[in-house]
C-alpha cells in the first residue's frame, strides 16, 4: 500500500483564520492540507439561506479594510481583495446609531470626526475625552503600521490599556452618558465593559474608525473567495471528515488521524479550532496536566440569539448603518441590548436582521440534540423569542405586523457548526483575568503545534486574520517572516485618512 505524501502543514478548521494560514503558506510554496469537519468549508463566514433569504452568521461588518488599511493590506498579499465584494459604510451619515433611554449617538467614520462628535455630544467631558482620542490615536498608529507582526519592538503603550474598561473609564472621570458611548466598542466582541481590556476595546473601535464595511451579495461569497483562492495556490481541502486525533512521536507532531481512518503526515499542525476541542484531539501523555486544567477552565464569551425577518421595503427601507438599542444603568453601564441590520432583500424586501445576547444555560433543555432535529418545542421557543425582539424592533421602526420570520439560530447552532463548547460566536473570552491563560495558549505541548483563529488572538475578521500572519510568523520563524511577509505588508502601506 502507497503511503500518502507528507504535507508541510496541517490546518485544523477552515473559518476565515484556517484558510488565511492556508492561503499564507500556499503561496509561500508549502504544500498545505486544510480539514474541516463539515460538508461546506467557510465557518462563520458562511451564510445560509432560508425561504430564498441570506442569512449571514458570523460577518455583519468589518473595519480597516480601505486602502492601505490594514486588513485591507493582509487581504492583498493573500490576493481575495478583488473577489471580496463589500460596500463601504458611514459615508455622508454615521456607522452605527445608539439609541438609548435618554439619547442618541452616531457613531462616525474617522477618528476625528469621533472626537468632535463626542466633544459636541458631551462638552464637559473635554478632558477624559482628550485623554482618551489621545490613547485611541496611538493604537491606530500601531494598527496600521501592522508593527506587532515585525521583529520591531512595538513602542510603549499606557499601561492603563490593560485594565478593564470599567476601571480605565472611572480613572478618566467620565460621565455616565460618555461611559454608554464608549462601552458600546467592547459589546463587538462579546465582553462587557467590566471584563474588556482596554486595548482590546481600543483596536476594535479604531479599525472601524478607520473604516466600516458591510458585504455585498451572499455571505457565503466571502468564504467562496478565500476556498477559491486557496485551491488556486495548490492547497488541498478535506471536508466532512473531522480531525479525531493528532498523532506525535516523543515531543513533535507527526501528523493528524481523521474520523474516517485515514492518516495525514505533516511536522507543523495548526490547530484554527476552540482550545478545548484541540486538547480532546491530543495524546493525553503530551498535556501536562495543569496545563489541561487551564485549558477546560476556559471562560468563554456569552451566546447570541439572532432571528432573521423579512419586511415590506416600501415602508421599512434599507438603511446605510447599524442601530443599537442599548439599556444603562445609571452608571452608564450597558445592561443589554439588541443589535439591528435592515438591509435589501428579495425584490419588494427587506431584510431585518436582530441580535441580542443569549447565554448557553437558557437553551440547556436541548443541550443532548443537534441540528434540525431538535423538535417542535424548540422551534416554538425560538418563535417566541423573535416576536418578543418584534416587539422592541416596533419602537424603532414603526409597525412591522407584515413582517415574515425567516428563521432564527441560537448558541446551540453556533456550537454544532463550529464546534465551540459554549456556542459563543467569538470564542474565548479575552478578560483582564483570562489574558495570561490565553496568552499560554501560544505555547504550545507539542513541537510543530500552533494555535490560530480567533482564540489565538482576537475575535472579527481583522483580529482572526491578524492571528493567522502571527501563527506564520512563528511557523517561518522571525527573520524569514520579516524578508518574506511583512515587507510586502510594510510596503503596501497607505494614506488610510484620518
Amino acid at each position: 500500500m502507497a503511503t500518502e505524501k507528507p504535507f508541510d502543514a496541517l490546518i485544523i478548521g477552515s473559518g476565515v483564520g484556517g484558510l488565511s494560514i492556508g492561503i499564507i503558506l500556499s503561496r509561500l510554496h508549502h504544500r498545505v492540507a486544510v480539514i474541516e469537519k463539515n460538508p461546506l468549508p467557510g465557518g462563520l463566514m458562511r451564510s445560509y439561506t432560508r425561504d430564498g433569504v441570506d442569512c449571514p452568521v458570523g460577518v455583519h461588518y468589518f473595519g480597516a479594510f480601505g486602502e492601505g488599511q490594514p486588513l485591507r493590506r493582509m487581504f492583498d498579499f493573500m490576493g481575495v481583495t478583488e473577489a471580496v465584494a463589500a460596500e463601504r459604510m458611514g459615508r455622508g451619515g454615521p456607522i452605527d446609531r445608539y439609541l438609548f433611554d435618554d439619547c442618541t449617538f452616531d457613531l462616525p467614520e474617522g477618528i476625528d470626526a469621533f472626537a468632535e462628535a463626542l466633544e459636541t455630544a458631551f462638552p464637559d467631558d473635554f478632558r477624559p475625552i482628550t485623554a482618551i482620542l489621545g490613547n485611541l490615536r496611538a493604537i491606530a498608529d500601531l494598527q496600521n503600521s501592522l508593527s506587532f507582526l515585525s521583529s520591531a519592538t512595538i513602542p510603549f503603550l499606557d499601561m492603563d490599556l490593560f485594565t478593564t474598561l470599567a476601571v480605565y473609564l472611572t480613572k478618566m472621570n467620565c460621565s455616565a452618558r460618555l461611559r454608554s458611548v464608549l462601552c458600546v466598542a467592547s459589546r463587538w466582541m462579546g465582553l462587557s465593559e467590566h471584563d474588556c481590556p482596554v486595548i482590546y476595546h481600543h483596536l476594535a473601535l479604531t479599525s472601524y474608525l478607520l473604516s466600516a464595511w458591510r458585504l455585498r451579495g451572499r455571505g457565503s461569497d466571502l468564504a467562496e473567495a478565500f476556498i477559491s483562492r486557496f485551491a488556486g495556490l495548490g492547497g488541498s481541502l478535506i471536508c466532512n471528515d473531522p480531525a479525531a486525533e493528532i498523532l506525535a512521536e516523543g515531543k513533535e507532531v507527526t501528523g493528524v488521524r481523521l474520523a474516517s481512518g485515514r492518516v495525514l503526515k505533516a511536522s507543523r499542525i495548526v490547530a484554527a479550532v476552540h482550545p478545548k476541542a484541540v486538547l480532546a484531539m491530543l495524546p493525553e501523555e503530551a498535556v501536562k496536566p495543569r496545563q489541561a486544567r487551564r485549558i477546560r477552565s476556559l471562560v468563554e464569551t456569552e451566546g447570541l440569539f439572532a432571528a432573521n425577518v423579512a419586511v415590506d421595503a416600501r415602508t421599512h427601507p434599507a438603511l446605510p448603518h447599524n442601530i443599537y438599542r442599548l439599556h444603562t444603568d445609571r452608571k452608564g453601564w450597558i445592561s443589554d441590548g439588541v443589535f439591528y441590520q435592515l438591509r435589501a432583500g428579495r425584490e419588494g424586501q427587506s431584510h431585518l436582521m436582530m441580535i441580542t445576547q443569549s447565554p448557553f444555560s437558557e437553551w440547556l433543555r436541548w443541550e443532548d440534540t443537534t441540528t434540525g432535529r431538535r423538535g417542535e418545542d424548540y422551534q416554538k421557543e425560538k418563535i417566541r423569542r423573535t416576536e418578543g425582539l418584534l416587539g422592541k424592533a416596533e419602537e424603532i421602526f414603526g409597525s412591522l405586523a407584515d413582517g415574515k420570520i425567516i428563521d432564527a439560530y441560537t448558541p446551540l447552532t453556533l456550537r454544532d457548526w463550529v464546534n465551540s463548547p459554549d456556542g459563543s460566536p467569538y470564542g474565548i473570552m479575552r478578560s483582564v483575568r483570562q489574558l495570561p491563560v490565553a496568552a499560554a495558549l501560544h505555547r504550545a505541548p507539542l513541537g510543530g503545534l500552533f494555535f490560530a483563529g480567533q482564540n489565538a488572538l482576537a475575535p472579527g475578521i481583522l483580529g482572526t486574520v491578524l492571528g493567522s500572519f502571527q501563527a506564520v510568523r512563528q511557523i517561518m520563524g522571525h527573520e524569514s517572516f520579516d524578508r518574506k511577509v511583512f515587507a510586502e505588508l510594510f510596503a503596501g502601506k497607505g494614506k488610510s485618512g484620518k
